[in-house]
């Protein structure tokens, strides 16, 4: 059995040795990043009927320039993970930063809905290449305690990132910084990116791994096969709720089952043959790795469709049964849900250790219950008063719960060497969950919305939906818990 240590370890070769005071710097110009990045998956939203006015674009470039990002970013998340093995997470996190700090300012000058479609999916390349490997250079950097309080961290980013995105979008929206419009949306990204540039520079380890690391190929034939499954898997759910689910999608749904099949069957023969497979096995068979990965997918599916659908909801004609709040009012109204998020992530660890194990399952039950309150209190139209608000908290603070320890856990059990494997795979369940519980609940959303005339009644058949998916999550690895770290 893998133990972590809560002893200071030796620094890993691919660290360079980092002293602690540069430990924390590291640990704060990548997180900013992935701050940075994840808000952009949702302050595009915000701003897409202004963009649609001033670049006069038809309602497919629109949904392309929301939807572009996403779909780079999950296509290439792997592969960025297995490049920062290779090359250097370090590396490889700057260079992703780079690309895309020079695709935010594309973006912000695009000419038309073309330009800025091709420069979207330039961002999602760079955030695929940036993201994976803040979990790496945590693991590689970080040991015992300090590690646990990285990670803690990096849950905290995770969640308020998606709100903050709601909050900046209509703030910028409606500030119309020097009449530009929804362009500084994206040329905010500019100046941060090139600070974080320049930080990192000094505090991010740039050495390449040694040894096996190293010496792993890329196994191109692996990525062909993922990507593909992927691009097949993706695109359908970000765009067929859209398009009302054509035949096409449904299509693709089944050809990305089926090259995951092929997928899983090639890496299996590859590692039996002795080959490097692009996700180590040992991943995979590592304790708790695959119940975690299954509750990270279930926590971000419920995260991503109650942002989708109670943001129509908010923002949805009254004579529809929506709210007609606007943009920033929407976002605004996630803020318990981010403030019981952090706060909770931060203050998980304080429980006694021996209650670690059990908070994943009781997260998820809270966030079920949390969710049951708040369709109770929407169902029939009414805005929730003053108890809207608890309940938001409430599912924010069981979703921590349900998120934080469970990322731990999992990681605490997985080397050092294995980082990039293990990051690609935790940022691949994030983000197929939040497609995934987007495009099915949103769907039911709309559906039941049309079928009743009101969206409250959408939201209500949303809530009870994300209600049983939380206590499958909380169901999920009960029979068989990950060993103690």
């Amino acid at each position: 059995m893998t133990t972590t240590s809560t002893a200071p370890a030796p620094a890993d070769r691919a660290t360079g040795g980092q002293p602690p005071e540069r430990r924390g710097l590291l640990l704060a110009t990548i997180l900013a990043g992935q701050f940075m990045a994840l808000l952009d998956v949702f302050i595009v939203n915000v701003a897409a009927p202004g963009l649609r006015a001033d670049l006069n674009a038809s309602d497919a470039a629109v949904q392309l320039v929301v939807a572009g990002y996403t779909i780079a970013y999950a296509v290439l998340l792997i592969t960025g993970a297995r490049l920062g093995g290779r090359y250097g997470p370090g590396r490889l996190h700057l260079a992703g930063l780079a690309v895309f700090t020079a695709a935010s300012l594309a973006c912000g000058l695009a000419p038309g809905s073309g330009p800025l479609i091709a420069f979207r999916l330039a961002q999602g390349a760079g955030a695929a290449l940036m993201l994976p490997q803040v979990l790496s250079l945590i693991q590689r950097t970080f040991h015992g305690q300090e590690r646990t309080r990285a990670l803690t961290l990096f849950a905290a980013v995770l969640a308020t990132g998606a709100v903050a995105g709601q909050v900046a979008g209509g703030v910028l929206i409606n500030a119309d910084l020097f009449g530009l419009g929804w362009r500084p949306v994206f040329l905010l990204n500019v100046p941060i990116g090139l600070v974080l540039l320049a930080v990192g520079l000094w505090a991010v380890p740039l050495r390449r791994p040694g040894g096996t690391d190293r010496a792993r190929g890329l196994d191109l034939p692996g990525l062909v096969l993922l990507t593909a499954a992927v691009l097949a898997l993706t695109v359908p759910l970000v765009l067929g709720q859209e398009r009302d689910w054509p035949a096409w999608c449904l299509l693709s749904l089944a050809l990305g089952a089926v090259l995951t099949g092929l997928f899983a069957r090639y890496e299996t023969l590859l590692a039996r043959r002795g080959g490097a497979p692009l996700i180590s096995p040992r991943v995979l068979t590592s304790p708790g790795v695959v119940v975690a990965a299954t509750r990270i997918f279930l926590a971000m599916a419920v995260n991503g469709a109650v942002l989708f659908t109670l943001s129509l909801h908010f923002q949805g004609p009254p004579s529809q049964g929506g709210l007609g709040y606007g943009a920033l009012r929407t976002g605004l109204m996630f803020v318990p849900t981010a403030l019981a998020f952090g706060a909770a992530s931060l203050l998980w660890r304080a429980f006694p250790a021996r209650l670690h194990a059990a908070l994943p399952a009781t997260g998820f039950l809270l966030s079920a219950a949390g969710l049951l309150w708040t369709g109770l209190l929407l169902r029939n139209g009414d805005s929730g008063g003053a108890l809207l608000p608890m309940a938001f908290a409430l599912n924010g603070c069981g979703l921590a719960f349900a998120y934080g320890p469970t990322l731990t856990r999992a990681l605490g059990l997985v080397a050092p060497a294995d980082a990039a494997d293990a990051s690609g795979v935790t940022a691949m369940a994030t983000q197929l969950g939040m497609l995934v519980g987007i495009a099915a609940v949103g769907t039911l959303f709309l559906n039941r919305a049309e079928a009743t005339g009101s969206t409250a009644q959408g939201v209500w058949a949303a809530a009870a939906v994300l209600a049983v998916t939380g206590v499958a999550g909380a169901a999920a690895g009960a029979a068989r818990r990950p060993r103690g770290r």
